[in-house]
């Protein structure tokens, strides 16, 4: 048992683990599992984006770098183009100084990118983030392969939805969290192959139903009897009423209170400890992960990881890794970088670096290899250095740790690190991190009220300027989304993008575990749902006997 170094709580170090870091030639951590993460989440904003001149061509592109941010941006276009290399920032190492202290201000020099992704392959989709092969799409993060999506996040292969959570392959959905190939969808969470239905939990192959939980194959159900075709269409014609709609949302959550939940999300798993996770084996601690393979304490991956621990956001190929994320695409062998892409291997504390190998300390190097601090070696000269610049940060104490939270180019409560443990501003700035203000311009009164039923608005509503119910923060409707909603028959919303998705992400249970019992069988089980909760919790032999 060790003591973190920042919550001073302790934490559990295995023979197993050990043999990892024995494998990846780097010491024991000084953090607990839950601080390593918060590190790593710090350096990633995913849905806050900004207009600002690109440092390249003087141009006003979207970033998520706020304009005020002490860093030179690059439009994608200009970070890509072969003119640019950033060997031309290269530096010597100093072993009279400590690692970090070089590094930041090889940081401080060096272009990164204005947003993160695949985002060349976008089509008509500027306002994404850490998104590729989007077509028609606004304001959709961390999302691949959608069209005509909208405020969205961890969204895949999906078509003409709006305000979705952790989702895939839905169409004309709207206001769903974890639910999978479905249509025309509102109001649900946790189902799959579900249609033309509101206000779905846990069901399977429903369709054309209102109010119901834990239904398999299952049509014109309410409230989870079967009702004829008339009160299911009255039902669904009202939801464009926001005042029917505020009732129906008060229901629904006393009702879901009714049926048991899974002890944990996810199937076809083997031998794993996790939640949200799928097709995986032999892991411990995966949240929102496919295909894990001999992993521990993976976050939001998007699948085919073996032998990696300590990572978030990584995928397709990646292999033998300690504290990445942000990264992916056959990505092996490496430690300690983050948002590093495509064909990549041999990496040590690098970041924004492509198709690359072989580099130490690095930034926005494309297609390099042999590289310190962004200063070209030959093959032996980098294999001379690199353990001497090792065995410097061990004497200083920085080898084997993730970059600092103070170092990262973001603010905290930008990041998605405050999703997850969300920080005040008194507590960010007691541990030395960044916090960003709100911006006084962004709260004015609003212009004009959402109407309180959708079918009597018209387009015009879209030149107009809202204030969001819960954070006073303005907000507009673009004509796609408003055409949707009259489309599925939704109220317009009365919050902005960020609020919606809080209050998505709220859904979803955290990524800690509780010892409890089945609360049919009372066999042991090892849940995210704490005794103190007010659901049943059912082993999964016993929640699939409750399913109907």
């Amino acid at each position: 048992m060790k003591t973190c170094l920042e919550c001073d709580l302790l934490f559990e170090i295995t023979d197993t683990d050990r043999a990892f870091y024995q494998k990846m030639e780097v010491p024991g951590p000084h953090l607990c599992p839950p601080c390593r993460q918060q590190r790593r989440a710090a350096w990633a904003n995913q849905t806050n984006l900004y207009k600002r001149k690109c440092d390249a061509t003087g141009e006003m592109i979207v970033s998520h770098y706020h304009p005020d941010a002490p860093v030179k941006v690059y439009s994608r276009k200009a970070f890509i183009n072969d003119d640019f290399d950033a060997t031309e920032y290269d530096r010597d190492f100093d072993f009279e100084r400590p690692f970090f202290e070089q590094w930041a201000e090889l940081s401080a020099e060096v272009p990164r990118p204005a947003l993160h992704g695949a985002l060349e392959f976008n089509e008509n989709s500027d306002y994404v983030n850490y998104a590729g092969f989007n077509k028609d799409c606004y304001m959709i993060f961390d999302a691949d392969y959608n069209e005509s999506c909208y405020y969205s996040v961890g969204l895949n292969k999906s078509k003409m939805s709006a305000d979705l959570l952790r989702s895939k392959e839905c169409e004309l959905c709207y206001e769903c969290v974890d639910c999978f190939r479905s249509y025309r969808l509102l109001y649900s969470q946790d189902c799959d192959n579900c249609s033309d239905s509101a206000f779905l939990k846990n069901c399977v192959g429903v369709r054309n139903s209102f109010m119901c939980s834990n239904l398999k194959n299952k049509e014109y159900y309410i409230f989870n009897k079967p009702y004829d075709k008339e009160t299911y269409e009255r039902l669904m014609n009202s939801l464009s009423d926001q005042n029917e709609l505020a009732k129906y949302l008060k229901d629904w959550e006393a009702f879901k209170l009714n049926y048991p939940q899974k002890y944990t999300h996810g199937v076809q798993n083997e031998n794993v400890i996790g939640d949200y996770l799928i097709n995986s084996k032999d892991t411990e601690y995966g949240y929102d992960a496919m295909e894990l393979w001999n992993c521990k304490y993976i976050y939001r991956s998007f699948g085919d990881v073996k032998d990696s621990m300590d990572c978030d956001e990584i995928g397709t190929g990646a292999e033998l890794l300690y504290e990445c994320s942000m990264s992916g695409f056959n990505f092996q062998n490496s430690r300690f970088n983050t948002h590093c892409w495509n064909q990549i291997s041999d990496l040590d504390y690098s970041v924004y670096c492509n198709s690359s190998k072989y580099l130490f300390a690095c930034i926005s190097l494309n297609r390099k290899e042999y590289c310190i601090l962004n200063k070209q070696y030959t093959k032996e000269e980098y294999e001379r250095l690199v353990p001497k610049i090792i065995e410097h940060m061990k004497r200083t104490g920085e080898w084997g740790e993730f970059f600092p939270v103070e170092l990262s180019d973001q603010c905290y409560n930008e990041t998605i690190a405050q999703e997850d443990q969300p920080l005040s501003k008194e507590e960010v700035l007691r541990r030395g991190w960044k916090w960003r203000d709100k911006d006084d311009k962004e709260y004015s009164p609003a212009t004009a009220q959402i109407p309180e039923d959708s079918r009597n608005a018209e387009i015009s509503i879209c030149q107009e300027v809202f204030a969001c119910e819960g954070c006073g923060k303005n907000y507009k409707l673009i004509e796609q989304e408003f055409k949707l909603y009259k489309t599925l028959g939704v109220p317009m919303p009365r919050h902005c993008f960020h609020c919606r998705h809080q209050s998505r992400f709220a859904l979803r249970n955290p990524r800690m575990f509780f010892d409890r019992q089945c609360d049919k069988c009372q066999i042991s089980i090892n849940t995210t749902y704490s005794p103190e909760r007010p659901e049943m919790v059912y082993c999964e032999a016993c929640y699939l006997e409750s399913m109907h």
